[in-house]
């Protein structure tokens, strides 16, 4: 081999090892993760991410969060995040992170490693916010602040110029109840929005309810299906409970599913205006699909989810014209069409993918 051929080879060989360390990590797989210390340590959770958290990269301008469901199955949402970005030609100059809120509590079983956070298994307390059974210090909501702030330091991304927080089903409670609550949305030097795709229940602003009349009627959601266009022929009025939901009277409008009794938490300490003010004020878009009308993926049957409509999609619809029309929020509501209750039909779409990564 001459000196010349043995020089481009050498060359070549330096380019691809540089392009390569410089490639998104895109497996679902243990090399793709990496631990985030929560408020000093030892306490930590874990990420997959896209790219190191604690590496100066020049190159990334956006960032998507994205919350796993009910089931905690992080890889599979990491999976649809990085598959979003490649059909967004994101990959390059996006950071994707999907988190793991992990549980060893109840009847969860994940694998923890030492000094990784066990949070809430069952009911509403990680998608709400609520505090870690072994680390009392620690909220769920805490997580994802640290995550913000990382994201905004300039010594790691100097150019980062937008992040999106976005989550599915139970994740998208978490998004929903995030966006109205998190204390860090102001101080990151950095635009924050959000994407909530269909959640089964919300944290509603006030103790009215969609009046079961109109597009809230069972039937008429049932068939919500048929249009692409959101349905927006709603009343709203004091929640009248009857039958088997009679004794949702006293619980309906309790914290998560309203403001009320908000004793534990990170929401503890907030007043209900702080609340409502931060959720006209920051950027929303709720994503609903277009057939997500039946019972199915865990749907939230239960009274204090059913005062808020009868499918996933009409609570969707009655809740996003009610921060609009009466607290005077100016969010985003797209029906996607043709998926049902599937974060990755949802989040590849393209109506999605113009969402959670905007353009530069």
């Amino acid at each position: 081999m001459g000196y010349g051929v043995a020089m481009l080879t050498l060359l070549l060989l330096a380019q691809v090892t540089a392009t390569s360390a410089n490639a998104p990590c895109t497996a679902a797989e243990p090399r793709c993760t990496q631990f985030v210390t929560l408020k000093g340590g030892p306490a930590r959770s874990m990420v997959y991410s896209t790219y190191p958290l604690d590496k100066r990269n020049d190159r990334i301008r956006r960032a998507l969060v994205m919350i796993h469901g009910t089931n905690r199955n992080a890889d599979r949402y990491f999976r649809s995040a990085t598959s979003a970005a490649f059909l967004a030609g994101a990959l390059d100059d996006s950071i994707v992170i999907a988190p793991r809120i992990a549980s060893a509590d109840g009847n969860c079983r994940d694998t923890l490693e030492a000094n990784e956070v066990s949070w809430s298994c069952g009911g509403d307390s990680w998608r709400s916010g609520g505090v870690s059974p072994t680390n009392k210090d620690l909220t769920s909501f805490d997580f994802v602040d640290e995550l913000l702030r990382r994201l905004a330091d300039k010594k790691t991304f100097p150019y980062l110029q937008a992040i999106v927080v976005a989550g599915h089903s139970a994740g998208g409670q978490f998004v929903a109840r995030y966006e109205m609550a998190n204390k860090v949305h102001d101080t990151l030097g950095v635009p924050v929005s959000y994407v909530v795709a269909n959640p089964s229940s919300y944290a509603w602003p006030d103790s009215t309810r969609p009046l079961p009349v109109e597009d809230a009627t069972p039937e008429a959601a049932a068939l919500g299906w048929k249009t692409e266009t959101p349905h927006t022929n709603f009343s709203y009025g004091a929640y009248q409970p009857t039958g088997s939901c009679a004794n949702s009277a006293q619980t309906y409008d309790r914290w998560p599913f309203g403001l009320t009794q908000r004793t534990s938490g990170y929401t503890a300490g907030i007043s209900d205006d702080q609340l409502k003010k931060q959720l006209v004020a920051r950027p929303t878009t709720y994503l609903l699909s277009q057939v997500d009308t039946l019972p199915l993926g865990g749907f939230d049957s239960s009274c204090n989810a059913m005062a808020q409509g009868a499918t996933r999609r009409a609570r969707g619809e009655a809740y996003a014209k009610f921060v609009n029309d009466t607290l005077g929020a100016k969010h985003n509501v797209l029906i996607i069409p043709e998926c049902g209750h599937n974060d990755r039909c949802v989040y590849t779409t393209d109506e999605a993918l113009t969402v959670i990564f905007p353009k530069k």
